[in-house]
Parts: C-alpha cells; structure tokens; sequence
C-alpha cells in the first residue's frame, strides 16, 4: 500500500493547497498547513495576521448596528453577558415549553461529559413561537453579526451538558483553549442558573484579541510536531497554560456564574473552557454557533442562512455527516427522540430555577 502514497499526495496537493485560504486548521490532516519548515518562514503565522486584519475590517462595518455597551464590552472583554435576556414575565413559560419539547437528539460524550443537542428546527419553532421571537430580535443578531465578524445566521441548538458521568477520564473542555487561529462565534442563553462549581463557561478577558504577543504564540505553537501534541492541539484547537497565559501578558481565566436567562455571547478565538463541576449536573442552554472561511472579505452572501434554510440545516449537516462518516467522522451519535433533561443519567442534579 506504501507504494500508493506519493500517488495520493500528489493527487491532494491542490485541496492541500486550497485549504491555506480557508478555515481548514489541522496541522496533521494537512502537510501543508502543518509544514514547519512553512510555518518557520511564516506560513501559520501570516494565516493568523491576514484572518484577523479582515476580521477587524468586517466588525468595523458591521459596528455601527450594535449596541453601543454590548460593543464596548466585546471589544475590552471578548464577550458579552446580556441578562433577562427573554422579558422575565415570559421566561417562566418559554423555558418550561422547551424543556417539554422532544424532538430528535444527538449526543458526543467527551472524557466524563456528556453533550447532548436538539436542533432548533422548524418543529421546535412551531411548539416555541416565543423562540422564534427571540431568535429574529434584530439586535440580538446585529451582536451576533459583529462577533462572529459577518452577517450570518448561526446554528442554534438546545444544548444540555451532563457532567460527571460514569466515567474516570477528564474532560477535555475544561483545558483553556482556542477553537481555531480565528474569530468565530459561540453563545449560551443559559435557562438555569449556572452555580461557580457547576461548569461555568470560563473565558480570559482580552484574548480575544490577535496581538503580537498572540502572533508570537501562534508561531511558536506551529513549529511543534503535531504528532507529539495532544491531538486536540494538533487539528486545530490548542490548549494554552496559565504560564503562556501570562507571558502574553492577559489575566487569569474568569468563570462566569450567571443566573438563569442569561446570554453569554463570546469569540472562542479567545481562550475559554468549560468551568469545573463539582457535582454531577445538568446545565441547559440555547446554544449558538457560526464560524466562516476567515479569509472572505464580504459580510454576506451566505445562502443558508436565508429564512426557510437557516433553520433546516442542523438536520441536513447531522445527514450529511452520517452518509460520509467514513471519510469525515461523525461523533454526534443519534440516541432517538429525547427532552433535553429527560435523561437517562439518572445520577445527574438538574438546576432548578
């Protein structure tokens, strides 16, 4: 089979190639992108200066229809909390009706927790019209364009953590790190309140923030053999230490404990992680996500993200994911129709209002 190999790179080396000017950010899936000698004359870390120049240039486009104390705080902290987030007479009801919603679920289980997603999806939106609501606000999603860096309609998911489950091996996001060498966005509309010791998200104020002391990190990350790393770190999302942490002068990471109805919204460009949990919980939140080809230097222009598509495409990308798992992986596994805390963990505490 060995023989075959140059044959197969040489064959890949155009999509090899293609990738460097997209999101694409393994160092061991892509010889290119992972290429020391390339990174050592700069390939990794001009990939990062040229990402975030035209991410700055979007948001500078796109600021002018945020919230004037929403944009500061993004701009100082790399994240935004907007409380009461859902007007507090209504919450009560539009949480219990998602609770009581069930619909087709996926779940990933990563060290001793367990991610279990309900697509927020046209079925979901016709029991919770409230949520439909909340999901068109316009400034909401003016936020949402300006930390993700374009005018994108992100995934949205309810999203249950269940921590502490039978098992011994840790959790590898609780480990600081960065979810690529680029903005994106994530956010958590939290629908219980989330307690210092009951995994809180966990964020370092200002990294966020592609300097040259980011730069240099950056660099230096991408001289090292990708197969010596851990293998998280070596497709793309490295874990940092509370030393490099300090050597690029930002602060101690900052768990953000937050009462229910609560929107977190952040860049997980910066370095983040899932708090520690000192109890088996269950935390439940609507949770967001858009991540773009960094290098694109429009804003729109993102069909799927058309009304009628937008909320349809969870359901084709877990499809599409399982038709080529052989090729792609597919680590959401369906575990037919559930509630988001009608659990099968039954050793697990669900947060209560």
């Amino acid at each position: 089979m060995n023989v075959f190999k140059p044959v197969k790179a040489l064959l890949l080396l155009p999509l090899w190639a293609l990738q460097v000017v997209t999101s694409a950010k393994s160092f061991l899936d892509n010889p290119i992108i992972g290429s020391r000698r390339l990174n050592r004359w700069g390939l990794h870390r001009t990939r990062v200066r040229a990402a975030a120049a035209l991410c700055r240039w979007r948001r500078g486009r796109l600021s002018k229809r945020v919230r004037p104390d929403w944009r500061k705080a993004f701009d100082r902290n790399g994240f935004v909390v907007v409380e009461n987030v859902i007007p507090p007479e209504q919450f009560a009801t539009v949480r219990q009706a998602i609770l009581d919603y069930e619909g087709p679920a996926r779940e990933m289980r990563q060290g001793d927790a367990i991610t279990r997603r309900l697509a927020v999806d046209p079925d979901l939106l016709r029991s919770v019209p409230q949520l439909r609501t909340l999901l068109a606000r316009e400034d909401l999603n003016s936020l949402f364009h300006y930390v993700a860096s374009f005018r994108v309609t992100p995934l949205h998911y309810v999203q249950t953590i269940v921590t502490h489950d039978e098992s011994e091996a840790a959790d590898p996001q609780e480990m600081l790190h960065a979810d690529s060498f680029h903005s994106s966005l994530k956010a958590w509309l939290f629908l219980n309140p989330v307690a210092p010791d009951e995994a809180p998200f966990r964020f370092v104020s200002g990294s966020h923030r592609f300097d040259a002391a980011r730069l240099d990190w950056e660099h230096e990350r991408s001289l090292k053999d990708p197969t010596a790393i851990d293998r998280l770190s070596a497709r793309g999302s490295p874990r940092v230490s509370l030393e490099e942490l300090r050597r690029m002068n930002l602060p101690q990471p900052q768990d953000l404990s937050v009462p229910a109805n609560t929107l977190i919204v952040a860049d997980t460009g910066g370095f983040h992680a899932r708090g520690a949990s000192a109890r088996p919980v269950e935390r439940v939140e609507i949770w967001s996500y858009a991540r773009r080809n960094p290098f694109l230097p429009w804003l729109g222009g993102d069909l799927l993200s058309l009304p009628g598509l937008a909320e349809r495409r969870v359901m084709w990308l877990w499809a599409l994911r399982d038709k080529f798992e052989k090729y792609v992986g597919q680590p959401w596994r369906p575990v037919g129709r559930r509630r988001a805390v009608n659990s099968m963990h039954k050793n697990n505490k669900v947060n209560s209002c």
